[in-house]
């Protein structure tokens, strides 16, 4: 007889449950992929448990946090799953920070054992020197460092936590810690709870169709919530996550191939890389079904572009955070289609995901109208518990049980909602509000144009200018002349750009393949007071 809630002291349902069921459902079908291993659900749960064992057996309690440097790897899935399954949080960590500032999440965050793959030793060590750790467990085929326990010889030597027993107490309880940067240099470490996590695995998977038989890649770095918001969702889902180090275009075209490949996550400019590689030509790609993106407009030209090797694949706007446990809408495919491309909605960010609310609201936090610009907010439960050990800004992020997003946007009459701008990457020109997004896929529209970034940089006489940093296709020459022309054609001339740079070499970017405003900024504000650095 299976025993009620209430006999077997079962809380709400928790990550790690959801977890079990998995590995109980689908035991012998491939959950996870990646250059040097395929693992079915029993293995990953087999390996997820053996590591949580081996973190108690070095010291690891309940809640105690537990921090990983590494490439996108099976091991990185591990420990999204072994951590929890012992109780603990687990704390991805951006490989490009500089040491001092990934010294500054482990102190904040209070991590004492930290998983290293050899790709990001040499960074490790840099790391250790500011900020030591009483234990170091590392990944690689290389002879383990000095004072590091190797990986594979650690959770061989475990004995596996056992499945049956959920070490998590409530679902309101925090797994893990994303850290996201902020203006005044103080890490921001995101509190997602067990529900935060499941609540966005359903929501999301509901909302784009996944099922069993989904396999997505994920390409973008996994200690970036975007990255989550899609592997989560698919393990949830039952189906299979295939990764991929980092995005080199002819890499990704290949698993596209051999994989079978049916959703990914693709900004504008990764798309713009896949197509002017030559493989886009040879590859077969029909299995790709769902092509997610967001972070910047999506220009109908590349779209249509992409169609002629992705006749079947849909294309999915999506908007959300880390604040937000990633996605918290997105937008039909029947938007984005060719024939529906001048209905003006496929660059919106959607409607809101089941699982949460969405508004407009004014400087007095007022709900505006449709139409009417004004700052998004988002409640419900897929919204963080709040910022780790920053009780000041967790109060003003999260005021009358809403999230405020600091973008700017408005609802349409369909409750569609459209970005007009970030708050902070708003240019202020002479008094005037220019809105970098707009400006952006102005820019786009033109031909050549693989990547454009809009920033405010100082101006003596209007407090900020435009700026427009671009970088052409392939073998297109640009001329500052004629595309300036072009914008004075489409919007106001003082939203035009008053300087370019156009630039051969791709522009910065950020975990999350998007492009890094603040790099772009730095040199034009560095020793000025500004709220754009």
């Amino acid at each position: 007889m299976v025993a009620s809630a209430s006999e077997s002291g079962a809380r709400a349902f928790s990550f790690t449950q959801a977890f079990r069921r998995a590995c109980q459902t689908v035991g012998d079908k491939v959950a996870v992929v990646d250059a040097s291993a395929s693992l079915t659900w029993n293995q990953l749960g087999d390996r997820s448990r053996r590591l949580g064992a081996a973190l108690q057996s070095l010291g690891m309690r309940p809640g105690d946090r537990v921090a990983m440097l590494a490439n996108n790897c099976h091991q990185y899935i591990e420990f999204y799953f072994g951590v929890p399954c012992a109780g603990g949080i687990f704390v991805p960590l951006n490989f490009r920070l500089a040491p001092t500032e990934l010294a500054a999440i482990l102190a904040d965050s209070d991590t004492r054992i930290l998983i290293v793959d050899a790709e990001n030793l040499q960074l490790a060590k840099q790391v250790l020197e500011l900020r030591p750790m009483q234990h170091v467990l590392f990944i690689g085929p290389s002879p383990t460092p000095s004072g590091m326990r190797d990986y594979e010889d650690a959770i061989a030597r475990a004995t596996p936590l056992d499945p049956a027993h959920d070490p998590v107490a409530d679902s309101e309880d925090v797994v893990c810690l994303f850290y996201t940067s902020g203006s005044t240099g103080r890490p921001k470490g995101v509190m997602h709870t067990h529900s935060n996590l499941l609540c966005s695995s359903l929501a999301f998977a509901a909302q784009i169709g996944l099922t069993d038989q989904s396999i997505a890649m994920i390409m973008s770095p996994l200690f970036h919530v975007g990255a989550a918001g899609l592997c989560l969702p698919v393990l949830h889902a039952l189906g299979c996550i295939v990764m991929v180090p980092r995005f080199e275009p002819a890499k990704v075209l290949e698993s596209i191939e051999t994989h079978g490949i049916t959703v990914m996550t693709c900004v504008p400019t990764m798309l713009r890389m896949m197509i002017d590689h030559p493989d886009m030509r040879r590859r077969k790609l029909s299995t790709m079904k769902t092509i997610l993106y967001g972070s910047s407009p999506m220009p109908e030209a590349l779209v249509l572009e992409a169609r002629e090797y992705l006749a079947d694949a849909r294309f999915t706007p999506c908007y959300g955070m880390t604040e937000s446990t990633a996605s918290v809408s997105s937008l039909p495919p029947y938007y984005t289609r060719p024939e529906n491309w001048a209905l003006g909605k496929a660059n919106s960010i959607g409607r809101s995901l089941i699982a949460c609310e969405m508004a407009v609201v004014d400087a007095e936090e007022n709900k505006l109208p449709p139409g009417r610009t004004g700052e998004i907010v988002v409640r419900g439960p897929l919204v963080m518990k709040g910022y780790w050990n920053n009780p000041e800004l967790t109060a003003q992020t999260l005021r009358n049980g809403w999230l405020h997003t600091g973008d700017l946007g408005y609802m349409d009459e369909l409750g569609i909602f459209h970005i007009v701008d970030r708050l902070k990457d708003m240019i202020i020109a002479g008094g005037e509000n220019v809105y970098s997004a707009e400006v952006e896929a102005t820019i786009y529209a033109y031909p050549g144009i693989a990547q454009c970034s809009v920033i405010g940089v100082p101006d003596e006489k209007w407090g900020e200018a435009v700026h427009a940093v671009i970088c052409p296709s392939p073998g297109i020459v640009i001329e500052e002349a004629a595309l300036l022309a072009h914008c004075q054609t489409r919007i106001a001339k003082y939203k035009c750009p008053r300087s370019f740079d156009i630039r051969t070499e791709s522009l910065p970017l950020s975990g999350a393949g998007k492009i890094d405003k603040p790099a772009l900024r730095k040199p034009h504000w560095e020793g000025r007071s500004s709220k754009l650095i």
